[in-house]
């Protein structure tokens, strides 16, 4: 069992913070979430006008929110026809997760290698989200955990190259995960994970690494199957 001392609330419109998030990283995160949850649904379409009425932030972060989404591939701006929705095509999984393997280890290793107190406090927060979202068996909460551990990655490892590399794979892989495996897929994800946080705050860049690799394969594994429906 890995110990905390506080959680972060996940990222709402409406929460108010001790350090508020700038509207279009706010934009940002609720829209990715209703993409990666499938509440904006796969190869439909929207406006931004609905957006920004959904969104209550403004037409400013909101469209700069969409144009980052876009350059993700999570979205695909059409004049004159509206928004799509980036569709859902199993195949695909496995592409995402072959371009997502090499930066994984690189991230994993680094994050060994340079994590920080507050980095590790980020990750502590994330590994006790995870286990509370598969006792609840709660899997929006679970995606935010994954989320934040993915941010925490990010921060640890301290290569931003890599780090905005990685994180439209793991948008995109969060995506088809919640499509198609969160219904049985919980601890044994969240087991994977874990493993992969003591790794990193034990500093161990081999047994990090190693468990990055593993994640993956699981991911892959899962892939593997969806590819086949």
């Amino acid at each position: 069992m890995i110990y905390v001392r506080y959680i972060r609330s996940p990222p709402l419109i409406s929460s108010e913070t001790a350090y508020p998030e700038p509207a279009a990283a706010k934009a940002y995160h609720v829209l990715e979430h209703m993409i990666v949850t499938l509440e904006l649904a796969p190869a439909s379409f929207v406006t931004e006008g609905a957006l920004i009425e959904k969104l209550a932030l403004g037409r400013t972060p909101v469209r700069e929110a969409i144009q980052r989404l876009a350059w993700e591939g999570l979205l695909d701006v059409r004049p004159r026809a509206g928004i799509a929705i980036a569709p859902l095509h199993p195949g695909d999984w496995l592409r995402v997760l072959d371009a997502r393997r090499g930066v994984e280890g690189v991230l994993a290793r680094s994050a060994a290698r340079f994590v920080t107190r507050e980095a590790a406090d980020l990750f502590h927060e994330a590994a006790l989200a995870m286990q509370k979202a598969v006792i609840s068996g709660n899997v929006l909460a679970f995606i935010q955990a994954d989320k934040a551990l993915d941010e925490a990655l990010a921060m640890a490892a301290d290569n931003p190259f890599a780090a905005r590399l990685a994180a439209p794979l793991q948008a995109h892989s969060r995506r088809f995960w919640f499509r198609y495996k969160a219904d049985t897929g919980l601890a044994e994800s969240a087991e994977h994970h874990v493993a992969l946080i003591r790794s990193i705050l034990a500093g161990d860049e081999e047994a990090a690494a190693k468990d990055a690799k593993r994640l993956m394969a699981l991911l892959r594994g899962h892939a593997e199957v969806a590819a086949t429906r």
